[in-house]
């Protein structure tokens, strides 16, 4: 009872007879898993699904629909022209103004607190710091070395020379703030002069050690992160921030 399997190779393992009430499960894989005779009861799972069946149905355009009709908004996650992409940014910062705007209402030690062991606001928006930095500054424009000490790596990435790693510093959120409106800059400029053909090129890689690594990507790919980067954690700190306010309000 109670071990911890971080960073372990599972692949191949079986299971049977086991007790998993009350696990909890991070960056886990599970590609080519079967199951059977599962009991799944008060369940919570936020996941990537590709051709997940669970008796006998398809789930993943189910909920892919459901979350559609929740959020219209989430077409920005299917742009694909350039035309398209300059609408989805739009979106993005708007949706985060609001987050923001709803963050301030909090008192600021929270905004620096983490929900079930999730980053909290302000670290969450230091990553998205890294992400522009390292998929549009270095990878899209080919600056080798674009990164703000106040970026904040994906907890998993190993050290990389230069590239900043401080998990305990806690700025300001106006400070990280501003760092992120200069990042907001760089994406509409990069945005406003993107053609289709250049979205479906490939980048010049950067030689110089950094992350990611130096190599060639897809346009699309290293655009389409960011927007996807941006969607998603918004939508983690708008969850985190709802338990937040709650405690606050019940407090």
């Amino acid at each position: 009872m109670g071990e911890d399997f971080t960073k372990a190779d599972l692949t191949g393992a079986r299971f049977e007879e086991v007790d998993l009430s009350g696990a909890w499960f991070r960056n886990v894989y599970l590609k080519g898993v079967v199951m059977r005779g599962v009991w799944m009861q008060d369940v919570d799972i936020d996941a990537y699904l590709d051709d997940v069946t669970i008796n006998g149905v398809e789930i993943g355009p189910l909920v892919e629909a459901e979350l559609d009709r929740r959020d219209p908004d989430r077409v920005v996650l299917r742009a694909r022209t350039a035309d398209e992409l300059r609408a989805a940014w739009v979106t993005i910062e708007r949706r985060w103004a609001a987050a923001v705007e709803r963050a301030r209402a909090l008192p600021e030690d929270l905004l620096h607190e983490r929900v079930l062991d999730e980053w909290s606001f302000i670290e969450t928006l230091r990553h998205l710091v890294l992400a522009t930095d390292a998929w549009v500054l270095r990878v899209v424009l080919g600056d080798p070395s674009p990164y703000h000490p106040l970026g904040l790596p994906h907890t998993e990435m190993e050290v990389i020379e230069g590239v900043p790693n401080d998990p305990d510093a806690r700025p300001t959120l106006d400070e990280v703030l501003a760092v992120r409106e200069s990042r907001f800059a760089v994406m509409r400029e990069v945005l406003a002069g993107l053609t289709d053909e250049r979205l479906d090129g490939m980048t010049e890689p950067v030689l110089e050690v950094g992350y990611p690594a130096s190599e060639a990507y897809p346009v699309r790919r290293a655009l389409g992160a960011i927007v996807n980067e941006e969607w998603l954690h918004r939508e983690y700190a708008e969850r985190d921030l709802a338990v937040l306010e709650q405690r606050l309000t019940a407090g």
